[in-house]
């Protein structure tokens, strides 16, 4: 906890210092000589030397780095890679070095449970153990060289230290399977009689493996199976629409709920207060932050020139070798001191056709009180505009619920208000229907989006259904593959 309490009060001299520590360490790397870090005594200096990079820019290094070439990113070797997880774009295989796994996504476990206890003094996390809903991962064989790729969730299980091991379950046996329906049914088997105290995973892939649990086992609640049960730590995507559904399979109030921001390319915040849904951006993983407003031409800033209420795009360097890398996820931070945020989106994942700037955390929230005040619970939704006409049109909603509103209509109309209530370019292109139209909303058989994912190969817990797209192409598959066009 004192190692979180020295940079929440000296955040930019921390950021500042891993930022040289990072071109000091990489100054003689490939990339390093390129860019000449060794000449770098400054942010502006790094700014001006250092370019603004994406995947596709740093691509050819990784590619030869998975074939076995080495101090090209990083100065030590890597042979481990993240595969993201994302359900349209083309794979990404992201470096992880040692130190990133160690001082990164290990550091970001030690501290989110530093932090669930400093919140908990009565905790009784390490009498029982923690389910982690993890992926899998692949050896590739490139001559005589040997790496390996998978979800980061599995890099971290099979890297694990032994200390760790100890409070952690399934087997790795299980935990590592590649196959999920049968990983599924191994998990609901091994795990119902296990003392878990603690989950972590995806909301939307965690409710499907606790149901499994409570049918295998007869149990009413996870409670009922597991009484030691006090936290859920939870990511990946919005928890607010889940949140219910996880109260009454939990059966308590009592149980505590902990959101992370991590991913492939690095763990980057943890909630450190209970009742906030902001989350701590935390500054000391090897990781250097820079931030872009979104918007054309918009400066490229550090830590200090952040401001309260703005959408930033992420852009990070890390202990892994990536470099100014657009990390393609949108915040919003909600105060410097220290430095907390909300996510607001993805900067592929937004409609903007007709001007209405709709972000991913508008759609949460939205869907969030339409069913608080219709008694519903949403698994799964997507949105795509639809065009009506010259310059009109509408949102189209792909809604799967667990629990149907007990009035579909009304809940169309609170949706509708509650959009226009959170984003005001959206209430105005809504303005007599002369722009937007009111949002078309389709109710969705049980497990649509499960068999969208099954049909793209994309079943696992680290596979989120994209929220909003800008174009048609999902959401017609989505109808196509359950025949419902």
């Amino acid at each position: 906890m004192h190692q979180i309490e020295l940079f929440m009060k000296y955040p930019v001299d921390v950021q500042m210092e891993w930022m040289h520590n990072l071109l000091n360490l990489a100054k003689e790397t490939e990339y390093g000589k390129k860019y000449n870090f060794a000449e770098i005594n400054s942010y502006e200096q790094f700014k001006r030397q250092v370019p603004i990079t994406d995947y596709e820019t740093l691509s050819p290094y990784i590619e030869r780095n998975r074939k076995g070439e080495q101090n090209l990113l990083w100065h030590t070797d890597i042979k481990w890679f993240a595969k993201s997880s994302g359900t349209t774009d083309k794979s990404k295989f992201l470096p992880v070095s040692l130190e990133h796994l160690d001082g990164c996504h290990y550091r970001g476990g030690r501290d989110m449970v530093t932090l669930h206890c400093v919140n908990n003094l009565e905790t009784q996390l390490f009498t029982g153990k923690n389910l982690a809903l993890g992926g899998s991962f692949k050896e590739d064989q490139f001559g005589h060289h040997q790496s390996f790729h998978g979800d980061v969730s599995a890099i971290i299980i099979q890297n694990l230290p032994m200390w760790a091991e100890f409070f952690r379950a399934p087997n790795v046996s299980i935990a590592l399977m590649d196959e999920w329906e049968s990983k599924l049914e191994k998990l609901a088997d091994s795990m119902k009689n296990e003392n878990v105290t603690s989950v972590a995973g995806v909301p939307s892939w965690m409710l499907v493996l606790l149901k499994r649990i409570l049918e295998r086992s007869g149990a009413k609640t996870i409670k009922e199976i597991w009484p030691n049960f006090e936290v859920y730590f939870h990511g990946g995507v919005s928890f607010g629409p889940y949140k219910e559904q996880f109260k009454q399979l939990f059966g308590s109030d009592k149980v505590s709920y902990l959101q992370l921001y991590n991913a492939s390319e690095g763990f980057f915040g943890i909630q450190d207060q209970p009742n906030s849904d902001e989350i701590l951006l935390m500054l000391d993983y090897g990781i250097f932050y820079e931030f872009m407003e979104l918007g054309h031409d918009k400066p490229v800033i550090c830590l200090d020139e952040i401001k309260v209420g703005v959408d930033y795009e992420i852009i990070i360097s890390t202990n892994a070798g990536l470099w100014r890398y657009r990390l393609g996820d949108v915040i919003q931070f909600t105060c410097i001191n220290p430095y907390r945020f909300i996510i607001t989106g993805r900067t592929k994942q937004f409609i903007n056709v007709f001007g209405e700037e709709l972000m991913v955390h508008n759609a949460d929230s939205a869907i969030a009180a339409a069913c608080e005040k219709t008694h519903a619970m949403v698994r799964d939704y997507t949105v795509a505009p639809v065009f009506m006409g010259e310059n009109a049109g509408a949102h189209e909603w792909l809604i799967e619920f667990e629990k149907q509103p007990n009035n579909f209509e009304f809940f169309i109309a609170l949706l509708d208000e509650a959009l226009k209530k959170q984003n005001s370019d959206y209430e105005a292109k809504r303005y007599n229907n002369y722009v937007l139209h009111s949002p078309i909303v389709k109710n969705l058989p049980q497990n649509s989006f499960y068999n969208w994912l099954k049909f793209n190969n994309k079943l696992g817990g680290q596979y989120k259904v994209p929220r909003l797209n800008n174009k048609r192409d999902t959401l017609e598959e989505v109808l196509n593959v359950n025949k419902l066009v």
